[in-house]
């Protein structure tokens, strides 16, 4: 049953309907430079969780660790930042090692462990496709919304421009694996067969097609992936960043959502503390290329399920709309109408909806601006061929004059 909810657009100071929302979509993920930025709602259709419900799921699965951070004043009852709470137990538990306060450290291990692992949980999606990736194939239609995505943008290049970019603060492999049914190339800036090493100049390389003519040689075959605070499928080995495929590491995820190891955490997370080691090497070099993206000229960014809670990014997009040419589209469910009393929006994108700049686009109305919702606002992959858009021009000169002409055209007898 189609959704109820109201459809919210507006561009600067000018509302949007549907029409001239998907004719301005039309026109933007055509520009020099495409990029999105996904957040935790792009991943819910293949079973991921926001991160309001990451902490619902900890409390509730994991009271205890929960009631104890609580005692402890590590939080309120107010919103929570998980991120930011996940920063200031690593602070915590390296100040209470140094003081020598054992017990404490080890509670709060078990209790940081346990926050990890409703995170873990929420960005495996599906069990099934880590044991048997081949099945990420037949996954009744769970990646359809990102495939569509990655068409859409892929299919919006025209000869010589640059690839999509898709940065994302999840952690889940959902657009690796949405990307590897397509076929499609992917250079996430890591390179090697069997030790696959962050690497990152091979983000200035691109792929061709040698055996082609003509500008078809220089097509889009594939697009760049900035993980932006990690992945799942990242590990850290004698200070160097590596990627594993899924299958590999999918027996050291389960033993710690199995409790049996609270310390050896399967995955590298970004923190506070962690920045000034190899992490901070890695996810900086990500941020440059985000920071960089945004500053190119003629260059959109589509942000889909991204609650603007990451102060960092959040200070990044917004110092980028000094770039006159930038185009910034964003997409925010919990908004229902402009009229300036949204106050269960984040103070971030508060701030950006004041300006009501035309390089701004902002998509609302609850389910009309979720993920599965505005692809479908996106247009789908043309072949753009002069031949076609002349032989439609005369087909309807022809339905009203009823005369041939195919010479008109330029076209002979053994086309």
């Amino acid at each position: 049953m189609e959704s109820q909810d109201k459809f919210v657009a507006k561009r600067g100071k000018t509302y949007l309907n549907r029409e001239e929302l998907e004719a301005h979509l039309a026109s933007v993920i055509r520009l020099e430079n495409i990029g999105v930025l996904l957040g935790a709602g792009a991943s819910i259709s293949a079973g991921g969780k926001t991160m309001s419900d990451v902490w619902k799921s900890f409390k509730d699965d994991y009271s205890d660790s929960a009631d104890w951070l609580q005692k402890k004043t590590f939080f309120n009852d107010g919103s929570i930042n998980v991120e930011e709470l996940l920063d200031t137990l690593e602070i915590a538990e390296k100040e209470w090692i140094r003081q020598g306060k054992t017990k404490l450290t080890k509670q709060l291990q078990k209790a940081k462990a346990d926050l990890y692992r409703s995170i873990i949980k929420a960005s495996v999606l599906q069990d099934k496709w880590w044991n048997s990736p081949h099945l990420v194939d037949l996954d009744d239609g769970k990646l359809d919304s990102h495939r569509a995505l990655l068409q859409a943008l892929c299919g919006s290049r025209q000869v010589g421009q640059p690839a999509p970019w898709i940065f994302t603060t999840n952690y889940d492999l959902a657009m690796e694996w949405a990307g590897e049914t397509l076929g499609w190339k992917i250079n996430n800036g890591f390179e090697g067969l069997h030790n696959r090493i962050f690497s990152p100049h091979v983000f200035d390389l691109g792929y061709s097609n040698l055996s082609a003519r003509g500008e078809a040689r220089f097509g889009t075959y594939g697009f760049f992936l900035a993980k932006l605070h990690g992945s799942l499928s990242w590990q850290e080995l004698d200070g160097e960043y590596l990627e594993y495929p899924a299958a590999t590491i999918w027996s050291d995820i389960q033993n710690f959502l199995d409790k049996k190891d609270n310390h050896k955490l399967p995955i590298v997370f970004p923190s506070a503390a962690k920045y000034i080691q190899t992490v901070g090497f890695v996810l900086g070099e990500l941020l440059r290329r985000f920071t960089e993206f945004l500053s190119k000229s003629q260059t959109c960014l589509i942000t889909i399920g991204y609650s603007f809670s990451d102060s960092h990014l959040n200070q990044i997009v917004k110092r980028a709309l000094l770039n006159p040419t930038l185009q910034l589209v964003i997409c925010l469910p919990e908004l229902e109408k402009f009229d300036g009393n949204n106050i269960n929006i984040n103070k971030s994108i508060q701030s950006i909806l004041k300006l009501e700049s035309p390089q701004i686009t902002i998509i609302g109305g609850k389910e009309k601006a979720f993920f599965d919702s505005f692809v479908t606002y996106l247009p789908q992959p043309v072949i753009y061929d002069e031949y076609a858009l002349k032989i439609k021009k005369l087909i309807n000169e022809n339905k009203e004059q009823n005369t041939p002409a195919r010479e008109d055209i330029g076209i002979g007898e053994n086309m």
